[in-house]
């Protein structure tokens, strides 16, 4: 049986969303088991056996729109774009099931309050600093006060070590992003990349932020993590309109 979280949030009924963990599926170590990805480098069949088996335990009305992340900002609306190389996606149609996979980068779930518009975000730092969750916000039709976003399961601060020029890089484009960095070692910093990703989108106007507490690095039972593992798999986030 496969472990799925839910999103503890006031999403609208029609609104549907979940992220899945490592466990209950096909792939063996280093992917073991639910690994969702196919550029990671296991099992073809492995993969498409774990996607069919989350398909048929959550009765998803179609096959996930699976994106070719790039750590970028590049948002696609899955109805309209015929590319899938992007680090979010956004859909009004129901039935059509947005996706981002993770391993220690943010999975942000996004829903407007009448339950008429998702997007899923892939936020790495990378992508957080160039301002990703922006792109997707200025991409959807609703007001972000009528928008309320989940931050997902990700790598904590105290296990995400960075250089100086990643928190340069944040301090000189964030507002206040210097309190979300302690002072490690010489030249390094620990990242609270969800407390970042909060920020961004409160400072945006959205209206109801919620965050998971764990960490993908620490829990290595439930969740992969590629600071912890490097090769290792992918879970992911979807959401979708029933």
């Amino acid at each position: 049986m496969i472990d799925l979280i839910e999103p503890e949030w006031s999403a609208p009924a029609p609104v549907r969303a979940v992220t899945t963990t490592r466990t209950g599926g096909f792939s063996l170590a280093p992917f073991d088991s639910l690994n969702l990805a196919l550029h990671v480098g296991d099992s073809p069949d492995h993969v498409a056996q774990n996607r069919a088996l989350l398909q048929q335990a959550l009765h998803l009305p179609a096959e996930p729109c699976w994106i070719n992340q790039t750590h970028g900002i590049d948002v696609v609306t899955l109805e309209q774009d015929g590319s899938r190389d992007a680090d979010a996606a956004i859909t009004r149609l129901p039935g059509t099931v947005a996706v981002v996979m993770t391993a220690d980068c943010l999975p942000i779930l996004v829903c407007n309050r009448d339950g008429t518009e998702v997007a899923a975000i892939h936020a790495g730092w990378r992508g957080l600093q160039a301002g990703v969750i922006q792109a997707t916000l200025a991409s959807m039709v609703s007001a972000n006060e009528r928008l309320m976003a989940w931050v997902g399961p990700g790598i904590s601060q105290g296990n995400f070590e960075v250089g100086e020029e990643v928190r340069t890089a944040f301090v000189d484009s964030i507002p206040r992003a210097e309190s979300f960095f302690r002072a490690n070692r010489a030249g390094h910093w620990l990242c609270d990349l969800a407390g970042l990703a909060e920020s961004v989108l409160l400072g945006q106007g959205v209206g109801e932020v919620c965050r998971y507490a764990g960490c993908t690095h620490g829990d290595a039972d439930r969740f992969f993590s590629y600071r912890r593992n490097a090769t290792t798999g992918r879970f992911a986030s979807l959401i979708w309109i029933t």
